[in-house]
């Protein structure tokens, strides 16, 4: 089979598979605007995207097809796919305990550093098993790329790629992108200096480097000039290492808007919106959308609504908080303790304040996206308030379907502030009073200010949908 022109490179895949009752497979594209964006880039040209399998029906796919490569056995509309069915201790080690124990909890500054981390013998087993899955990777976009083929590697469980790939297919040209923050300095050599210098090197093998805010790449910037003692050119945003310069870009990637309206179109979202004015009746409505992350803040956010039903009783019966929080990670251990932190005190809330006729806190914890679809529908505020976030799409998604004239109450530390800071009402994401303070105002925010701000919130929140956002990068490579 010809050579690709075109590799994307991510953990987890463009599709995945499951096995029917009847012993078969089955599979289904991945959700979200970002995967469709470069799903319809992918399609459009001549492509390989290269991924890991992560269920054993997955593993079975891969399996079953020659090479891995599922577009042989399986319609995938136009789309190739090469899926790698990594070992089982080289999948754990480099994912769950190196990209989301370690990196993720560096990059988003989570620590709680008087216990963890602590960097010995059994750290040291699970980073080889990082560079032996980063090397999986390379020697699978090796021997799919064509000569001066452009390679699009995504997020931190991936960031040796272009270093390997650079030593071995000096023809190619390489682009990185961030999907989380990035540490400072100061914060980034708590990792173990050899990693540490590893991991910039990795990314250094690009010709291209990007992250969702200026924030971001600048704390990268500096991490190079810190650590490496690169060359490094703040005001250009370029690196100077081993001979080259490597570019460092900012690309802030916004909503699919035609992808968001027509998913929000769908029966699901309807009944379930019937299903939710049924249950909060004529109050105001506070969502809240997000996966149970440690980042994402959702206890102080629902302390700070205690806060608002505290310091203003006029509010008590008069407005429902929909606090939406979706499972994530549940194989590490600290996120299973803050999920019972989440529904601890939803239900202390509830406790203190509810009424024969009112439940202040409604909380979910299913997945259910038609549901979060017709709640950005129904808001009155929407609360976003992460400690910190690489960008933080509901933030663009909810004013972008918003009927209401929602006001947005987001966490200046999240990256979409960047961009959504003047039309939004910015709060310190540990201040639970001022966030209070926030929510009472953004409920009492007159009509038409309400409008102009949504208005503004959604015209940039989709100034740079998944498809551009993806194809910009690409034209950074030439």
């Amino acid at each position: 089979m010809d050579k690709a022109q075109i590799l994307i490179a991510s953990n987890r895949g463009p599709v995945s598979f499951s096995t029917t009752a009847d012993g078969s497979l089955e599979h289904r594209r991945g959700g979200g605007g970002l995967v469709s964006g470069m799903i319809s880039v992918a399609t459009g040209i001549d492509s390989l995207w290269v991924c890991a399998a992560l269920s054993d029906s997955d593993r079975r796919a891969a399996g079953e097809a020659p090479g891995a490569r599922l577009d042989r056995t399986h319609d995938l509309g136009g789309m190739s796919v090469h899926m790698l069915d990594i070992p089982a201790d080289v999948l754990t080690g480099a994912y769950t305990d190196v990209s989301n124990s370690t990196l993720w909890f560096v990059q988003h500054m989570m620590y709680d550093t008087p216990n963890k981390p602590s960097f010995g013998s059994r750290f040291r087993e699970q980073w080889g098993h990082y560079r032996a899955y980063n090397e999986a990777f390379a020697d699978a976009l090796v021997a799919g790329a064509a000569v001066n083929a452009r390679v699009a590697v995504q997020d931190l469980h991936l960031a040796l790629v272009p270093h390997i790939l650079r030593n071995r297919r000096p023809d190619l040209r390489i682009a990185h992108f961030s999907h989380t923050p990035w540490a400072p300095p100061e914060y980034f050599r708590m990792l173990p200096s050899q990693v540490a210098r590893e991991l910039l090197e990795g990314m250094l093998g690009a010709d291209h480097l990007g992250f969702l805010s200026p924030r971001w790449a600048d704390a990268f910037l500096r991490c190079c000039a810190e650590i490496l003692r690169a060359d490094v050119d703040l005001e250009r945003r370029t690196v100077e290492h081993g001979g080259r310069v490597i570019e460092v870009g900012v690309h802030a990637l916004g909503a699919d808007e035609d992808l968001l309206r027509e998913s929000a179109a769908e029966p699901a979202v309807a009944e379930r919106r019937r299903t939710l004015l049924d249950l909060v009746g004529d109050t105001r409505l506070i969502v809240r959308v997000d996966r149970t992350e440690l980042s994402k803040n959702i206890v102080r956010g629902l302390e700070a609504y205690r806060e608002l039903l505290t310091a203003r009783p006029e509010w008590r019966g008069r407005v429902t908080h929909l606090a939406f929080a979706y499972p994530s990670r549940g194989d590490v251990p600290e996120y299973r303790a803050y999920t019972e932190s989440v529904l601890r005190t939803a239900k202390e809330i509830n406790e203190e304040f509810a009424t024969a006729e009112w439940t202040p806190v409604i909380l979910e914890v299913d997945d259910d996206y038609p549901r979060s679809l017709a709640s950005f529908q129904l808001a009155d505020v929407l609360l976003v308030n992460p400690i910190r976030d690489g960008m933080n799409l509901v933030a663009k998604e909810g004013p972008v379907l918003s009927e209401r004239d929602c006001a947005l109450v987001l966490s200046r530390e999240a990256g979409a502030a960047d961009e959504l800071g003047d039309a939004a009402l910015l709060v310190d994401p540990y201040d639970t009073l001022d966030t209070a303070e926030a929510l009472h105002t953004a409920l009492t925010m007159p009509e038409e200010e309400r409008r102009k701000r949504r208005e503004r919130l959604a015209e940039a929140a989709v100034a740079l949908p998944p498809r551009r956002w993806f194809e910009d990068q690409l034209r950074s490579l030439g």
